[in-house]
């Protein structure tokens, strides 16, 4: 039933929350409208929220791994500042939530229709998963490494132990939810601050700033910037919403973009950074199967602070694994998938079971990255830009109550599909893949672009980020402008009726 913005707006803010609103209990909403009442959190806990998530060891580690592809430290550093550049993509990705009330694959249905967005959201789940299997390696390999320290030599058993219990403790942040992680993750900030001030100290004294005289060329360093975008900014944008849908509608939009940024991309580059600077003298982090191992039997840090790290760096990944799992929990709901929030969680749990076990025993860490990166930069990058012009052409609005509506909506259209949007991801998917410098084997034909710029993969440039991007977005602005323009005239139409929200 509809309810009307000035209503909604007039309503007493709750002197307590709900318990399914607060830290620690388990939190009922899911892709739902979340009632105004409800509303508690200020752009300031997002930034809290992604800072927490963002000190933290995968990306020392994809600063190591960016030493492996032949680049000077200059130039490692400057891939580490221009791709991190691309959270102002988040930001502007999670601006919609305060205004829709849902998650970004609720929302989506504006652009690709409620059955159309299904197809985009199973892609999207896909990559939550394989992020919370890497996070789940991660643990894995450190929690080895910690048993070495001990003096103990894990073998099989040890490992399927390791992964059981890992999978075990990552289920409760996501199933516990929202506010839980809000608190957990701004708890973890300081500890890693100082941790990681600590590494920096030890690393300074062997860093080999200039052991690279020639670095790589030019292919080389767009594939690495390709590669840092897409674990940067760009691949977090499909989750933007999912944190900001709990701020009120009249919260600023710069406040948003600026907390966001603040809480992603400073500590980023300073962890991704000193990666790299570890990578200069300790190259084996960022190509052994273990990204962990290299500090067993390393001697520039004491034993005693390798532990503590490590201690540390598997609770962060804890945290930052949460992130993943929730998301991939409400996009499961918005394939869907009639289950509760909570209950998608277990899905993913069990799911990522199994693939942990299997990437644990089979895979090296760095390989498994690279190729898990370039599936995600072929789909995401051609998503957002036709996510953010269809909310450009919107006048940047929708109506939240047609939004959780998967029939018969102003979004419904013919079937629920908004064939403009799906034509437009189509070929931006395959303009990213044209413009791809895969790790894994494709014909040339699919990644022609890319392989017209070297004799082999090793030398090619990527454009695949930039292209996707392009493609996409250019394509849905010639097919969709007029018709989500008029759907814009009808949106206001239905705002000024009042129909801002569901009860």
């Amino acid at each position: 039933m509809a309810t009307t913005l000035e209503a909604a707006q007039a309503q007493a803010p709750l002197t307590e929350l709900p318990d399914s609103d607060r830290a620690f209990h388990v939190e009922t909403h899911g892709v739902d409208f979340i009632p105004l009442t409800e509303r508690w959190a200020k752009p300031r806990d997002v930034g809290a929220l992604w800072a927490g998530a963002s000190v933290q060891v995968e990306y020392f580690i994809y600063g190591a791994i960016l030493m492996t592809f032949g680049f000077t430290f200059a130039q490692a550093l400057s891939l580490i500042i221009i791709g991190n550049l691309s959270y102002f993509l988040l930001g502007l990705c999670s601006l919609q939530g305060p205004t829709t009330g849902t998650t970004v694959f609720g929302s989506n249905r504006a652009s690709f229709g409620p059955n159309g967005s299904r197809i985009v959201a199973f892609f999207n789940w896909v990559t939550q998963v394989g992020f919370e299997v890497e996070g789940l390696i991660l643990i894995v390999g450190a929690a080895l490494v910690l048993a070495i320290k001990a003096g103990f030599d894990p073998g099989t058993a040890a490992k399927v132990v390791f992964v059981l219990v890992a999978v075990a403790i990552q289920f409760v942040l996501p199933f516990l939810g929202h506010a839980t992680m809000v608190k957990v993750l701004r708890w973890l900030i300081v500890p890693f601050v100082v941790l990681f001030a600590v590494l920096a100290i030890f690393a300074g004294q062997h860093a080999n700033l200039q052991g690279v005289k020639h670095g790589a060329s030019w292919e080389v360093y767009l594939s690495g910037l390709a590669f840092t975008i897409t674990l940067s900014g760009l691949g977090w944008t499909e989750c933007g919403n999912d944190y900001t849908r709990y701020c009120p509608p009249e919260s600023s939009k710069k406040a948003i973009v600026g907390w966001v940024f603040l809480g992603t991309a400073l500590p980023e580059i300073l962890v991704m950074t000193l990666g790299a600077v570890v990578g200069t003298f300790l190259a084996t982090v960022g190509t052994s199967s273990n990204a962990f191992l290299p500090f067993a039997h390393q001697s520039f840090i004491p034993a005693w602070f390798v532990v503590l790290f490590l201690a540390f760096a598997i609770v962060q990944l804890f945290g930052i694994n949460s992130l993943d799992m929730y998301s991939s929990g409400v996009t499961l709901q918005a394939i869907g998938l009639r289950v509760k929030r909570y209950q998608a969680v277990l899905i993913d749990t069990a799911l990522c079971l199994v693939i942990t076990m299997w990437a644990v025993f089979n895979s090296s860490f760095s390989t498994y990255l690279k190729d898990f990166v370039d599936v995600v930069i072929v789909w995401i990058a051609p998503w957002m830009a036709i996510y953010l012009v269809d909310w450009a052409l919107r006048r940047f609005r929708y109506v939240p109550a047609e939004l959780q509506k998967t029939k018969g909506s102003l979004y419904y259209r013919g079937g629920g599909f908004h064939w403009p949007a799906l034509v437009a991801q189509l070929l931006g998917m395959v303009a990213a893949m044209a413009g791809l410098n895969a790790t894994f084997s494709v014909p040339t034909w699919m990644n022609s672009v890319a392989a017209a710029t070297g004799s082999n993969s090793f030398v090619r440039a990527d454009f695949s980020v930039f292209m996707g991007i392009a493609v996409g977005g250019l394509v849905y602005l010639a097919l969709a402008a007029a018709s989500v323009r008029h759907e814009a005239d009808r949106q206001d139409e239905l705002l000024s009726q009042g129909a801002a929200g569901v009860s």
